[in-house]
């Protein structure tokens, strides 16, 4: 009994190390960038994949600025909802997602505006793979939640 005992304490605390080591390599992975490194590495993907010119850089920096932003502020509430361990109400949610979706409708129209035909056509693809690769990670992640509420 006292053998039991002792393997599932060595067991236990294993995997609150392996937890802890996990969750620091995950912040590691992911390190913090100013809106500003964000904002120019975006526009240096996009260059690359849609060929922009100059003048297309300068004029598409700022709309992604401002999404950079506006997701940051956005994280921001949630993040407070959360430490307040608060929901928002209905309105609330109908108020973010309305926001959001006008944003992302305004975005839409600034690169259809300033990219040429082949290039929006190109950003579609790239918007499109971009969301349903989303969609997959959280159908992992999921999965994984899951998985482990099922251990419980």
């Amino acid at each position: 009994m006292k053998k039991l005992a002792s393997i599932l304490v060595l067991v236990f605390a294993f995997t609150i190390t392996t937890q802890a080591q996990k969750k620091g390599k995950r912040d590691q992975n992911n390190p913090k960038f100013t809106i500003e490194q964000r904002t120019e590495l975006a526009v240096k993907k996009m260059t690359l994949a849609l060929d922009l010119t100059e003048k297309q850089q300068s004029q598409i920096t700022p709309f992604i600025k401002a999404q950079a932003t506006a997701r940051k502020a956005a994280m921001e509430k949630r993040k407070q909802y959360r430490d307040e361990e608060k929901k928002p109400s209905a309105d609330e949610i109908y108020a973010m997602k309305s926001n959001q979706l006008d944003n992302r409708i305004a975005f839409k129209n600034n690169m259809k505006d300033i990219l040429n035909k082949e290039q929006f056509e190109k950003f579609e693809k790239m918007a499109k793979n971009r969301a349903q690769k989303g969609r997959e990670m959280m159908k992992k992640g999921l999965k994984k939640r899951r998985m482990a509420e099922d251990k419980r």
